[in-house]
């Protein structure tokens, strides 16, 4: 879950639904500097699918400790942290199922989801709020996840309907960076981030080069990317949020409720040149 806040509550966002928007994203993404990605239809499916393995955990949400709703919000952007809000066992049988559901569908998109959650296990988990047990856990997991991404690999190398650059290291890692630009841009929405940010990655251009794009906030989920990587100079994207109201919960079960009950709203994200 992601969450925004509001003067008597919260906008809730679903994973599935900000990893859509990320989808959105990807399909737009490319102009005469920056790279369409290819294969079109297996990186965005792996794009728009990445946090399907949620939809589960989602629809029953849980409070933290302090009784809000246990979602990503504005101050975790930037870090992978706030394990110890979290039944670390869970969390990661949900990340796992995350990556198998798409995978079996489609190894490539499987590939790119998996990337992805082992990069946010590895370079941006902070692992002091893991507790020791939760650590082996972890460290089991990302063991498991190297040798279920090789298995990926081969079966990528095996598939006849693939050109060899679309199979090649480089173009799956420029894959992989696309991923993760558009889920970040997309979670930059989700909790209608006021600061300057970045797209995390150099992306690939078309002359062979790289650039990170910027993302400057102008307004409420008003953002200016520069340099830009879309086609039409301004684009504006719609996706679901459920508005509750009350900021702290007794229990889970109240929140899940409530959740249940709320209607749902369709907000939307503008990009400028």
């Amino acid at each position: 879950m992601l969450r925004m806040e509001t003067e008597d509550g919260w906008q809730l966002i679903t994973h599935p639904d900000h990893a859509r928007l990320a989808g959105a994203f990807a399909a737009a993404w490319g102009n005469a500097s920056f790279r369409r990605p290819e294969p079109r239809p297996r990186v965005l499916l792996g794009i728009a699918s990445h946090d399907d393995g949620w939809a589960a955990r989602d629809a029953a949400p849980s409070i933290t400790r302090q009784g809000r709703p246990s979602a990503f919000s504005t101050e975790l952007v930037g870090k992978y942290s706030a394990f110890e809000e979290i039944d670390i066992a869970d969390y990661l049988a949900v990340r796992g199922r995350a990556v198998r559901i798409i995978a079996e569908k489609d190894p490539y998109a499987g590939l790119l989801v998996a990337m992805h959650t082992y990069n946010l296990l590895t370079d941006h988990a902070d692992r002091s709020t893991i507790a020791p047990e939760g650590l082996a856990l972890l460290d089991d997991f990302l063991a498991a996840q190297r040798v279920y991404q090789e298995g990926l690999r081969d079966a990528i190398v095996a598939d006849a309907t693939l050109a060899p650059e679309e199979k090649a290291s480089q173009t799956i890692l420029e894959h992989f960076r696309l991923l993760q630009a558009c889920d970040n841009l997309s979670l930059l929405t989700c909790v209608a981030y006021d600061r300057p940010a970045h797209l995390l990655h150099p992306l690939p251009l078309n002359d062979g080069s790289v650039s990170e794009v910027r993302v400057e906030p102008l307004a409420a989920r008003v953002f200016r990317l520069a340099p830009w990587p879309f086609a039409e100079p301004e684009l504006v994207f719609r996706f679901p949020a459920r508005r509750i109201a009350g900021k702290t919960f007794a229990s889970s079960a109240e929140l899940a409720e409530v959740f249940r009950a709320a209607s749902v709203e369709e907000l939307s994200v503008t990009l400028r040149e």
